[in-house]
């Protein structure tokens, strides 16, 4: 059979056979075995691209370790398959690929799939690229948040990217938990949990305890819940009490599961008080369920 590549007419990037990607596959096994890095040619690199449309996935998984071995020489050719590619399994590949990477110079590439891309699993796989990269994906993933077409689940996954980089970017989540925008201030806010327990910042301590008195809802109800994940009752229950008379349904759903969350027995009696006076049916379900938990 013929060693020869054919190219994809949408992508002008490569396809291999399946005899051409089982060869090529143990010639890369065997190179990583002995600690080689494969050949960093542009052919090269594009054979080892083609290969992630492999059907079977230890297959694809030979390549994309190549890939990553190779760094940064095969960056160009992975966001061009991410650009362009019409099988959707060489996009989530190289995205996944590129994660490995963690290159710099793919995150306006990056940014674009997340933003464009049709498949969600691809969307998700950029964003893990970019938040591989840690501090210089900030900003990109923070302008998901304010774009205009952004949708709530590229929102989302961008939320977890940041969320992800936390503590490895302290000033510049300092900066965002202070944005004029309240949509950079929640996502910033929930980010923040690691800052302060992996690294004893007490500007982030601050900046959440500031949080809590937002003119937003949406970021008052994401700094009470960052309250309960730190585990520090003493600290945040004084804190949280008010909360549950905030004039938002879900600062004070937020509140009374947090309170639930650090065991605080002590705010059972704010608790019922609160359940007496409260009109939502589901905020009122929330406060029942929290008095139940605390009253074991």
């Amino acid at each position: 059979m013929s060693a020869e590549l054919s190219a994809t007419p949408a992508s002008g990037i490569q396809q291999l056979s399946v005899e051409e990607a089982n060869i090529l596959a143990a010639e890369l096994r065997s190179q990583l075995r002995q600690g080689l890095v494969p050949s960093s040619d542009t052919p090269a690199i594009e054979r080892m691209v083609a290969g992630l449309g492999d059907t079977r996935g230890l297959m694809r998984l030979t390549f994309a370790e190549s890939l990553g071995a190779v760094g940064a020489a095969a960056v160009p050719t992975l966001c061009r398959a991410l650009q362009s590619h019409d099988n959707v399994t060489v996009r989530r590949a190289a995205a996944k690929t590129l994660t490995l990477i963690a290159d710099p110079a793919a995150l306006p590439i990056l940014l674009e799939t997340l933003l464009s891309d049709s498949d969600p699993v691809v969307q998700g796989s950029a964003v893990g690229a970019m938040a591989a990269v840690g501090e210089q994906a900030l900003d990109p993933l923070l302008s998901v948040l304010v774009h205009p077409k952004s949708s709530a689940m590229q929102q989302g996954l961008a939320s977890w990217g940041i969320a992800f980089i936390g503590a490895k970017a302290p000033e510049a989540l300092r900066q965002a938990a202070s944005s004029p925008d309240a949509r950079i201030r929640t996502a910033a806010i929930a980010a923040l949990g690691e800052q302060i327990q992996a690294l004893g910042d007490d500007e982030a301590r601050q900046l959440l305890l500031t949080a809590l008195d937002d003119l937003d809802s949406e970021v008052r109800a994401e700094a009470a819940t960052l309250m309960g994940k730190l585990q520090e009752p003493e600290w945040a229950c004084p804190r949280l009490l008010p909360l549950l008379t905030d004039s938002e349904e879900q600062v004070r759903k937020n509140a009374a599961l947090s309170l639930m969350k650090l065991g605080a027995k002590d705010s059972l009696p704010a608790l019922k008080a609160s359940v007496e006076q409260e009109e939502q049916p589901s905020v009122r379900l929330v406060l029942e369920l929290a008095i139940s938990q605390l009253s074991k």
